[in-house]
Protein backbone atom coordinates (compact mmCIF):
# COMPACT_ATOMS: atom_id res chain seq x y z
CA UNK A 1 0.00 0.00 0.00
CA UNK A 2 1.07 3.41 -1.28
CA UNK A 3 0.90 6.28 1.65
CA UNK A 4 2.98 8.84 0.42
CA UNK A 5 1.51 12.35 -0.41
CA UNK A 6 2.37 14.72 -3.38
CA UNK A 7 3.61 18.34 -2.96
CA UNK A 8 0.81 20.37 -0.66
CA UNK A 9 2.82 23.10 -2.04
CA UNK A 10 1.68 23.38 -5.38
CA UNK A 11 -1.92 24.46 -6.68
CA UNK A 12 -3.52 21.24 -8.11
CA UNK A 13 -5.48 23.44 -10.83
CA UNK A 14 -2.17 25.07 -12.18
CA UNK A 15 -1.79 21.34 -13.34
CA UNK A 16 -2.76 20.21 -16.99
CA UNK A 17 -6.15 20.54 -16.78
CA UNK A 18 -6.56 17.10 -18.65
CA UNK A 19 -4.84 15.60 -16.02
CA UNK A 20 -2.40 13.56 -17.55
CA UNK A 21 -1.18 10.74 -15.18
CA UNK A 22 0.93 8.53 -17.79
CA UNK A 23 0.59 7.42 -21.44
CA UNK A 24 -2.38 5.71 -20.57
CA UNK A 25 -4.34 7.03 -18.33
CA UNK A 26 -5.50 10.97 -19.02
CA UNK A 27 -8.94 11.93 -17.55
CA UNK A 28 -10.69 15.46 -17.37
CA UNK A 29 -12.09 16.19 -14.63
CA UNK A 30 -15.27 18.38 -14.40
CA UNK A 31 -16.19 20.40 -12.47
CA UNK A 32 -12.54 20.01 -10.72
CA UNK A 33 -12.04 23.48 -8.36
CA UNK A 34 -15.69 23.02 -7.10
CA UNK A 35 -14.73 19.55 -6.29
CA UNK A 36 -11.63 20.80 -4.49
CA UNK A 37 -13.63 23.34 -2.87
CA UNK A 38 -16.04 21.16 -1.55
CA UNK A 39 -13.15 18.39 -0.45
CA UNK A 40 -11.03 20.81 1.01
CA UNK A 41 -8.13 17.82 0.53
CA UNK A 42 -5.03 18.73 2.72
CA UNK A 43 -2.14 16.46 4.31
CA UNK A 44 -3.20 14.22 6.51
CA UNK A 45 -6.78 14.12 5.37
CA UNK A 46 -7.97 10.99 3.98
CA UNK A 47 -10.17 10.74 1.42
CA UNK A 48 -12.18 7.96 -0.99
CA UNK A 49 -12.91 8.55 -4.67
CA UNK A 50 -15.73 5.87 -4.98
CA UNK A 51 -15.38 6.07 -8.63
CA UNK A 52 -11.70 5.92 -9.44
CA UNK A 53 -12.12 5.86 -13.43
CA UNK A 54 -9.43 7.64 -15.18
CA UNK A 55 -8.02 9.10 -12.17
CA UNK A 56 -8.92 12.94 -12.91
CA UNK A 57 -9.89 13.80 -9.84
CA UNK A 58 -8.03 11.83 -7.53
CA UNK A 59 -5.10 13.08 -8.89
CA UNK A 60 -5.95 16.91 -8.03
CA UNK A 61 -6.85 15.38 -4.78
CA UNK A 62 -3.51 13.98 -4.50
CA UNK A 63 -1.79 16.97 -5.70
CA UNK A 64 -3.20 18.87 -2.38
CA UNK A 65 -1.27 16.50 -0.78
CA UNK A 66 -4.53 14.38 0.54
CA UNK A 67 -3.97 10.31 0.89
CA UNK A 68 -6.29 8.82 -1.20
CA UNK A 69 -8.34 5.51 -1.18
CA UNK A 70 -9.67 4.70 -4.99
CA UNK A 71 -12.38 2.31 -5.55
CA UNK A 72 -13.35 0.95 -8.63
CA UNK A 73 -14.84 -2.23 -10.14
CA UNK A 74 -13.45 -2.01 -14.26
CA UNK A 75 -10.48 -3.96 -13.91
CA UNK A 76 -9.36 -1.86 -16.99
CA UNK A 77 -9.57 1.61 -14.38
CA UNK A 78 -8.14 -0.42 -12.07
CA UNK A 79 -5.16 -1.60 -14.33
CA UNK A 80 -4.32 1.96 -15.72
CA UNK A 81 -3.99 3.04 -12.19
CA UNK A 82 -1.70 1.35 -10.63
CA UNK A 83 0.36 1.57 -13.64
CA UNK A 84 0.40 5.14 -13.05
CA UNK A 85 2.10 4.63 -9.71
CA UNK A 86 0.69 7.66 -7.80
CA UNK A 87 2.03 8.19 -4.87
CA UNK A 88 -0.60 8.40 -1.92
CA UNK A 89 -2.99 6.39 -4.23
CA UNK A 90 -4.19 3.07 -3.00
CA UNK A 91 -6.20 1.14 -5.20
CA UNK A 92 -9.31 -1.09 -4.25
CA UNK A 93 -11.17 -3.11 -6.53
CA UNK A 94 -14.68 -3.31 -6.71
CA UNK A 95 -17.92 -1.25 -5.99
CA UNK A 96 -18.16 2.01 -4.20
CA UNK A 97 -21.35 0.59 -2.52
CA UNK A 98 -19.03 -1.62 -0.69
CA UNK A 99 -17.14 1.20 0.70
CA UNK A 100 -16.80 0.24 4.61
CA UNK A 101 -16.04 -3.00 3.85
CA UNK A 102 -13.33 -2.35 1.28
CA UNK A 103 -11.85 0.24 3.87
CA UNK A 104 -12.46 -2.28 6.68
CA UNK A 105 -10.31 -4.66 5.31
CA UNK A 106 -7.51 -2.47 4.72
CA UNK A 107 -7.75 -0.85 8.50
CA UNK A 108 -9.80 1.92 7.62
CA UNK A 109 -12.89 2.85 9.66
CA UNK A 110 -12.95 6.67 9.51
CA UNK A 111 -12.51 9.59 6.61
CA UNK A 112 -12.09 13.07 5.32
CA UNK A 113 -13.71 12.76 2.53
CA UNK A 114 -16.39 10.56 -0.02
CA UNK A 115 -16.04 11.81 -4.00
CA UNK A 116 -18.72 10.09 -6.26
CA UNK A 117 -18.77 10.60 -9.83
CA UNK A 118 -21.90 8.82 -10.66
CA UNK A 119 -21.92 6.89 -13.97
CA UNK A 120 -20.31 6.05 -17.00
CA UNK A 121 -16.50 7.03 -17.17
CA UNK A 122 -14.45 8.75 -20.18
CA UNK A 123 -12.52 5.72 -20.47
CA UNK A 124 -15.51 3.28 -20.76
CA UNK A 125 -17.22 5.64 -23.53
CA UNK A 126 -14.10 6.13 -25.37
CA UNK A 127 -13.29 2.45 -25.39
CA UNK A 128 -15.09 0.98 -28.66
CA UNK A 129 -15.05 -2.73 -27.02
CA UNK A 130 -16.99 -2.09 -24.27
CA UNK A 131 -20.31 -1.88 -25.48
CA UNK A 132 -21.31 2.06 -23.63
CA UNK A 133 -21.72 3.62 -27.14
CA UNK A 134 -23.98 3.99 -29.60
CA UNK A 135 -22.04 5.65 -31.78
CA UNK A 136 -19.34 2.52 -33.00
CA UNK A 137 -19.89 -0.73 -33.76
CA UNK A 138 -18.87 -2.96 -30.49
CA UNK A 139 -20.33 -5.87 -28.69
CA UNK A 140 -23.21 -5.27 -26.49
CA UNK A 141 -21.74 -5.58 -23.35
CA UNK A 142 -22.50 -2.47 -20.95
CA UNK A 143 -21.28 -3.94 -18.15
CA UNK A 144 -18.43 -1.82 -15.45
CA UNK A 145 -16.89 -4.93 -14.14
CA UNK A 146 -17.11 -8.16 -15.79
CA UNK A 147 -19.73 -10.20 -13.96
CA UNK A 148 -22.92 -10.36 -14.16
CA UNK A 149 -25.34 -10.20 -17.31
CA UNK A 150 -24.76 -8.09 -20.32
CA UNK A 151 -27.21 -5.90 -21.99
CA UNK A 152 -27.36 -8.33 -25.25
CA UNK A 153 -28.75 -10.34 -22.50
CA UNK A 154 -31.18 -8.21 -21.22
CA UNK A 155 -32.93 -7.39 -24.98
CA UNK A 156 -32.49 -11.28 -26.07
CA UNK A 157 -33.97 -12.80 -23.15
CA UNK A 158 -36.52 -10.43 -21.11
CA UNK A 159 -40.15 -10.44 -21.85
CA UNK A 160 -41.28 -7.58 -23.78
CA UNK A 161 -43.11 -5.84 -21.22
CA UNK A 162 -39.93 -5.61 -18.84
CA UNK A 163 -37.87 -4.19 -21.83
CA UNK A 164 -40.27 -1.73 -22.01
CA UNK A 165 -39.87 -1.43 -18.22
CA UNK A 166 -36.16 -0.87 -18.08
CA UNK A 167 -36.04 1.93 -20.82
CA UNK A 168 -39.14 3.75 -19.10
CA UNK A 169 -37.82 4.17 -15.55
CA UNK A 170 -34.22 4.16 -16.27
CA UNK A 171 -34.25 5.85 -19.40
CA UNK A 172 -37.56 8.28 -19.45
CA UNK A 173 -38.52 7.21 -22.79
CA UNK A 174 -42.06 7.75 -23.77
CA UNK A 175 -41.95 5.55 -26.79
CA UNK A 176 -40.72 2.62 -24.31
CA UNK A 177 -43.22 0.19 -25.60
CA UNK A 178 -42.56 1.10 -29.26
CA UNK A 179 -39.03 0.35 -28.83
CA UNK A 180 -39.41 -2.86 -26.90
CA UNK A 181 -41.59 -4.09 -29.45
CA UNK A 182 -39.38 -3.73 -32.14
CA UNK A 183 -36.89 -4.55 -30.28
CA UNK A 184 -38.68 -8.49 -29.55
CA UNK A 185 -39.84 -7.94 -33.33
CA UNK A 186 -36.03 -7.96 -34.49
CA UNK A 187 -34.16 -10.79 -32.41
CA UNK A 188 -37.16 -13.27 -33.26
CA UNK A 189 -34.82 -12.81 -36.81
CA UNK A 190 -31.72 -12.91 -35.31
CA UNK A 191 -30.19 -12.09 -32.21
CA UNK A 192 -28.83 -8.30 -30.99
CA UNK A 193 -25.48 -8.77 -30.69
CA UNK A 194 -23.57 -5.38 -31.43
CA UNK A 195 -24.46 -1.13 -29.75
CA UNK A 196 -25.39 -0.63 -34.13
CA UNK A 197 -27.36 -2.73 -34.03
CA UNK A 198 -29.48 -1.74 -31.20
CA UNK A 199 -29.34 1.68 -32.13
CA UNK A 200 -30.64 1.46 -35.67
CA UNK A 201 -33.61 -1.03 -33.92
CA UNK A 202 -34.10 1.82 -31.62
CA UNK A 203 -33.84 4.65 -34.43
CA UNK A 204 -36.49 2.93 -36.76
CA UNK A 205 -39.09 3.39 -32.96
CA UNK A 206 -38.65 7.02 -33.93
CA UNK A 207 -40.85 8.38 -37.04
CA UNK A 208 -38.82 10.95 -38.88
CA UNK A 209 -35.93 10.96 -37.49
CA UNK A 210 -33.15 12.58 -39.52
CA UNK A 211 -30.75 14.79 -36.81
CA UNK A 212 -30.07 15.87 -33.51
CA UNK A 213 -30.17 13.18 -30.46
CA UNK A 214 -29.46 10.06 -30.99
CA UNK A 215 -32.91 8.47 -30.46
CA UNK A 216 -31.22 5.45 -28.74
CA UNK A 217 -29.17 7.83 -26.05
CA UNK A 218 -31.82 6.92 -23.63
CA UNK A 219 -31.89 3.38 -24.06
CA UNK A 220 -28.48 2.74 -23.57
CA UNK A 221 -28.49 4.84 -20.91
CA UNK A 222 -31.34 2.48 -19.34
CA UNK A 223 -30.08 -0.43 -20.38
CA UNK A 224 -26.06 0.10 -18.70
CA UNK A 225 -27.93 1.32 -15.55
CA UNK A 226 -30.15 -1.78 -15.07
CA UNK A 227 -26.63 -3.95 -16.10
CA UNK A 228 -24.90 -2.24 -13.77
CA UNK A 229 -27.62 -1.51 -10.59
CA UNK A 230 -26.42 2.34 -10.98
CA UNK A 231 -29.15 3.49 -9.04
CA UNK A 232 -28.99 0.49 -6.26
CA UNK A 233 -25.19 1.14 -6.33
CA UNK A 234 -26.10 5.23 -5.25
CA UNK A 235 -28.19 4.81 -2.61
CA UNK A 236 -25.89 2.33 -1.09
CA UNK A 237 -23.08 4.10 -1.20
CA UNK A 238 -24.90 7.53 -0.04
CA UNK A 239 -25.17 5.28 3.14
CA UNK A 240 -21.84 3.99 3.45
CA UNK A 241 -20.46 7.40 2.91
CA UNK A 242 -22.51 8.88 5.75
CA UNK A 243 -21.75 5.66 7.71
CA UNK A 244 -17.86 6.63 7.59
CA UNK A 245 -17.59 10.23 7.29
CA UNK A 246 -15.78 11.96 10.40
CA UNK A 247 -17.52 14.71 12.03
CA UNK A 248 -16.59 17.84 9.34
CA UNK A 249 -15.89 15.36 6.68
CA UNK A 250 -17.38 15.83 3.26
CA UNK A 251 -19.06 14.47 0.28
CA UNK A 252 -19.06 15.33 -2.59
CA UNK A 253 -21.54 13.56 -5.38
CA UNK A 254 -21.54 14.46 -9.28
CA UNK A 255 -24.33 13.15 -11.17
CA UNK A 256 -25.22 13.50 -14.92
CA UNK A 257 -29.15 12.42 -15.32
CA UNK A 258 -32.02 13.51 -12.88
CA UNK A 259 -32.43 9.92 -11.98
CA UNK A 260 -29.11 10.44 -10.26
CA UNK A 261 -29.51 13.39 -8.71
CA UNK A 262 -32.94 13.18 -7.25
CA UNK A 263 -31.76 10.27 -5.37
CA UNK A 264 -29.00 12.52 -4.00
CA UNK A 265 -30.86 15.60 -3.20
CA UNK A 266 -32.96 13.65 -1.49
CA UNK A 267 -30.64 11.47 0.80
CA UNK A 268 -29.21 14.77 1.74
CA UNK A 269 -32.44 16.41 2.71
CA UNK A 270 -33.67 13.80 4.86
CA UNK A 271 -30.57 13.10 6.57
CA UNK A 272 -30.14 13.81 10.02
CA UNK A 273 -26.20 13.76 10.35
CA UNK A 274 -25.57 15.83 6.90
CA UNK A 275 -25.86 19.56 5.98
CA UNK A 276 -25.44 20.49 2.43
CA UNK A 277 -23.02 22.82 1.77
CA UNK A 278 -25.24 24.71 -1.11
CA UNK A 279 -28.99 25.48 -1.69
CA UNK A 280 -28.74 24.31 -4.71
CA UNK A 281 -26.64 21.99 -6.93
CA UNK A 282 -23.67 23.83 -8.44
CA UNK A 283 -22.86 23.08 -12.30
CA UNK A 284 -19.69 24.07 -14.71
CA UNK A 285 -18.92 27.35 -15.83
CA UNK A 286 -19.83 27.88 -19.64
CA UNK A 287 -16.22 27.87 -20.16
CA UNK A 288 -15.61 24.74 -18.87
CA UNK A 289 -18.87 23.53 -20.79
CA UNK A 290 -17.17 25.03 -23.86
CA UNK A 291 -13.77 22.72 -23.66
CA UNK A 292 -15.40 19.86 -21.90
CA UNK A 293 -18.90 19.06 -23.68
CA UNK A 294 -19.45 16.14 -20.97
CA UNK A 295 -19.73 18.74 -18.18
CA UNK A 296 -22.21 20.35 -19.74
CA UNK A 297 -25.43 17.99 -17.65
CA UNK A 298 -22.67 17.37 -14.55
CA UNK A 299 -24.36 18.81 -11.13
CA UNK A 300 -22.53 18.52 -7.84
CA UNK A 301 -24.40 18.34 -4.54
CA UNK A 302 -22.23 18.21 -1.52
CA UNK A 303 -22.53 17.81 2.66
CA UNK A 304 -20.76 18.13 5.67
CA UNK A 305 -20.88 16.05 8.63
CA UNK A 306 -22.40 17.69 11.37
CA UNK A 307 -20.21 17.67 14.66
CA UNK A 308 -21.40 15.92 17.25
CA UNK A 309 -23.02 19.50 19.54
CA UNK A 310 -25.02 20.13 16.32
CA UNK A 311 -27.37 16.73 16.23
CA UNK A 312 -30.74 16.72 17.58
CA UNK A 313 -30.58 14.99 21.02
CA UNK A 314 -31.99 12.14 19.31
CA UNK A 315 -29.48 11.52 16.75
CA UNK A 316 -26.10 12.63 18.88
CA UNK A 317 -27.43 9.55 21.41
CA UNK A 318 -29.64 6.84 20.05
CA UNK A 319 -30.97 5.31 23.39
CA UNK A 320 -32.28 9.19 23.87
CA UNK A 321 -34.86 8.26 21.50
CA UNK A 322 -35.81 4.77 22.96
Amino acid sequence: MNNNVSDPSRDPLDETASATLSPTLTHTPVLAAEVLAALNPAPGKIIVDGTLGGAGHTRLLLSAGATVYGIDQDPFALARAREAGLDGLNVLEGNYRDMQKLLADVGVTQIDGVLLDIGVSSFQLDDTDRGFSYHSEAPLDMRMSQSGESAAEVVNTYPEEEIASIIYEFGEDRLSRRIARGIVYAREKAPIETTVQLAEIVKRAYPGFSKGIHPARRTFQALRIHVNDELGALRDGLEAAEALLKPGGRLAVISFHSLEDRIVKRFLLGSATLRPLTKRPEIASETEQATNPRARSAKLRSAEKLEPEELEPAEADPEAAA
